[in-house]
Formats: C-alpha cells, structure tokens, sequence
C-alpha cells in the first residue's frame, strides 16, 4: 500500500507542505482535532473513527439516499493513511466498471455549539485532482448529521439537521455549502435542494489543500451559520430564513462529522454526470490534512426567579409502557457531579414514573413528549464551570419520531444552556448514556430538564442525569 501511495502522489504532485490548523484565540477551545499521523497504508484510528460500508447504512435508504453507484468499504485501498499526515479516500473502478470508495464517521456525536456560544468546525483538503474532463461523477464531501440520525439509519433526515463544510462535483473548480433541514421533499428547507450557498469559485482547490470551515454562531440575533474558505466568510444564513422549530430541531444538539468521496447521485447529475463514464479516472484521492472542532463559550443566562405556573400534560403522548406510578420528590440541595436520579425531581409536568431494567435497577421517567418538564431544585454546581451534561435515555419512538433533551437554569422560559437530540434507541428500555455541550455553569441553580419536539408523540424516557467539567 505504501507504493501504492507513493505512486498515487507522484501521479498527483507533491502536495503542499501539511497544513496547520490556526491557533485559536484564548477564548476558543480545542474540543477534538485528527491530524491523520501514522504509517502509510494504515488504517483509521476506531476509537475516534467508524467506517460506512456497503451501498446504505442498515435499514436505512438505498445507495445512501442520493443515488450514488460506488461500495463504500473500509480497506486500506479506498481508505488508508499516505505516511504524510494525511488521510486518503480514493474512489476506486475495478476491471467490470464497478466503483468501490471510502466514507468514515467520527465516533463523537457531541459535536454542539454551546447556548450563547460558537461551534467551528474546520479542515484543510485537497480535492480529488481531477477535472470536467476526466472527474464526471466525482462527488467528494467533509459533511456533519444530527446526531439523532445515527440511532435510525438517518430515516429522521432532514429534520435533524445536515451541515455541507465542503461539496464539490464533477471536477469542478468550486465548492458548495448547504444546510439540510425540515422535511423530506419541499418544505422550509426547499429539499433535496437545501439551503445553500450557491456554487463558490474554488481555484485550486483540486492540486492544493484550502481550509474549509462552518461557524454555527449561537451568540448573534439571529443565530447564524458561517461558511468560510480559507478563512473569508463566503456565505452566512440567520435563523430568521426558516421557522424556529425547524431551525431548533435542525441545530439545538450534537452532530458527527462525515468525510466521503461519492461517485455519481443526485448532486453530479444536476451538472451533467448522474454516473461516472468511460473517460472517469480511476483512483484520485481526496486528501485530509486535518480535521478540527473549535468551541467557545457563552454566558449563562442571569437568575430570574422560576415560572410559577405548571404546563398541562401532553394530551396526545402514547403510552410506551403500563401504567405510571406515583411519582417521588427530591429534597433539594443536590451535587451536580453526583447522579441526578430522574424520578426525583422536585416538580414536573406531563410526566411518569416506572420500573427500570436498566444497571441499577429502580425506576425511570417516561411518557414525556413535546412541552413536558422536570425540575430540580438547588442543584450546586461549585465555582469549576460545568461545561457538558450527560443523560442515560432510551426511546421506543416510532420512526422519524424525535425530539430535543434540553437543561435550562432558574426559569423555564428561559433559552437552553444545553441540548442533545433523541431517536429510536431501539426500545423503552434500550438505554444509553449521551454527553452534550453546555454553557459553562457555576454557583447553585433550580434545573429545568425540558423537552421539545416538532411531533405530539412520546419520544424519550430518562433515568438519569448528571454533569461534567
């Protein structure tokens, strides 16, 4: 493999010198980075990456929704290391015209910009040295998915967000940006479209590295979503282009970052190329020199004293499991770095009690739908910031059935400090663990943990919570 790439890169020319992501700023902080070091022809780190192999993900769409022709697998043919500090993923044709290529996923789902905060996530690539010429049906891509489409196949898409850093097609001199978001065909998000940035002129983006970036900037009014190349802003969008709900159900929570080179689909057909031809080169990598994710804070929302006034229960939850039983209360005066048991919080609303399979037995909170909540009272969270929050959740929900897991401070009405999203997890009682990014937090506060979610159906049971510096 290692003259494999060796050859691959004199076919190509010496790449640019590796490139290094740009020093952050002390109020930015490194939240994960890959610089791709190792031998030549090795493969992946699988603690921090998982491949996508075959024509879908299990259970999920086809030819991976966009219908793509190439076998996505994880040898070291399409997917490897080159020796350089980069990571190559070469689309492949084999001697009976079928495509083979490479796409990996980070392990991580957690990936958040944090409430009155910035998430950035950046990485220097070289695209695939092709041409109109010689690349029709080259489609390589650095994309991020809601992290509630890994539990289901992505059979929620596009309601929980898709984020495009980088989309070229067909050997094309440019680059595309696209938020992906609403519902499946037409919608706030006129879909399959998106919401893009247009084709962006990108010269040489195919023989050289250029650092590709999205700012999701959750410190603005409205929010916006920044797409830079090589560090200028070449297109924003505001929360203000689609309603809030789609805009929350889209962004308000984790994602994981996706690097891939496609071959043929929808997007290189609308330019001409719905699959590779006979004059489609066979082997030319797209390189990674780095992936990085950057996150700086904001403030946490000021004290205001909590919302005296119930909401009703959801009349339209689903009942997952029998009968509820009578719910305990909390006393008050609770570690945050300690458990935070779900059923004993001090009030809520909407909300059940049952028995758990889960480790530890004892009980869960269930039946929870859009507008239900959960407060715990005096929570001490020290004068070392919190700044993640983890809840052990399990869903039975019905298919493209989700909805947000949010933690607010002292008022109900008050904006999230943090948010993850939830899908099927395989059951009711099919639980585990999810981390979330979270504005940095101290001193004692009442915790809300709230629910919301663009569909009246229960989605979500809870054992419990807890938080993290």
């Amino acid at each position: 493999m290692a003259a494999v790439c060796a050859a691959t890169m004199s076919a190509l020319g010496a790449p640019n010198a590796r490139a290094e992501a740009p020093a952050a700023d002390d109020s930015w902080s490194t939240v994960w980075r890959d610089d791709f070091t190792g031998a030549a022809g090795s493969g992946l780190d699988t603690a921090e990456w998982l491949y996508d192999t075959g024509t879908g993900y299990p259970g999920g769409a086809e030819n991976w929704g966009t219908g793509e022709v190439e076998t996505m697998t994880s040898s070291t043919a399409n997917v490897a290391l080159d020796g350089a500090g980069h990571l190559a993923i070469t689309p492949l044709r084999d001697a009976e015209g079928n495509w083979t290529s490479g796409r990996v996923e980070t392990q991580r789902t957690d990936f958040a910009a944090p409430e009155g905060g910035i998430l950035r996530v950046e990485g220097s690539l070289q695209q695939p040295n092709v041409s109109a010429a010689d690349g029709a049906g080259y489609w390589p891509a650095f994309w991020m998915l809601g992290e509630a489409a890994r539990p289901v196949s992505a059979t929620n898409w596009p309601s929980i967000g898709e984020i495009d850093v980088m989309e070229n097609v067909n050997g094309r001199s440019s680059v595309w940006g696209t938020l992906h978001c609403g519902t499946v065909s037409g919608g706030p998000c006129n879909e399959t479209t998106g919401l893009s940035t247009g084709e962006h002129a990108c010269p040489g983006c195919q023989t050289s590295f250029h650092t590709y970036a999205v700012e999701y900037d959750r410190s603005t009014s409205p929010e916006q979503l920044r797409w830079y190349l090589d560090g200028v802003v070449y297109h924003t969008l505001t929360a203000d282009s689609v309603d809030a709900t789609t805009w929350s159900n889209a962004l308000h929570h984790g994602f994981f970052i996706i690097l891939n080179v496609a071959m043929g689909g929808g997007f290189p057909a609308a330019f001409g190329a719905p699959v590779p031809t006979d004059a489609t080169v066979s082997g030319r990598p797209m390189l990674v020199d780095y992936v990085a994710v950057y996150s700086k804070p904001g403030s946490s929302p000021a004290p205001t004293a909590p919302s005296p006034t119930p909401t009703t229960p959801s009349a339209t939850a689903t009942t997952p499991s029998p009968t509820p039983t009578t719910p305990t209360t909390g006393s008050g005066d609770r570690d945050a770095y300690s458990t935070i048991e779900a059923e004993s919080y001090d009030d809520q609303s909407g909300t059940g009690t049952e028995a758990t399979t889960d480790t530890g037995g004892g009980s869960d909170v269930g039946w929870i739908a859009d507008g239900d909540w959960l407060l715990y009272r005096d929570v001490d969270f020290g004068s070392t910031p919190a700044k993640q929050f983890l809840a052990r959740v399990a869903s039975g929900a019905a298919g493209g059935v989700s909805g947000l897991v949010e933690v607010r401070l002292d008022n109900r009405a008050d904006a999230p400090v943090g948010t993850f999203s939830i899908a099927d997890t395989g059951g009711w009682q099919s639980w585990r663990t999810v981390t979330a990014n979270m504005s940095a937090v101290t001193g004692v506060h009442d915790v809300y943990l709230t629910f919301t979610s663009a569909q009246p159906n229960d989605y979500v049971n809870v054992n419990w919570i807890t938080f993290t510096t």
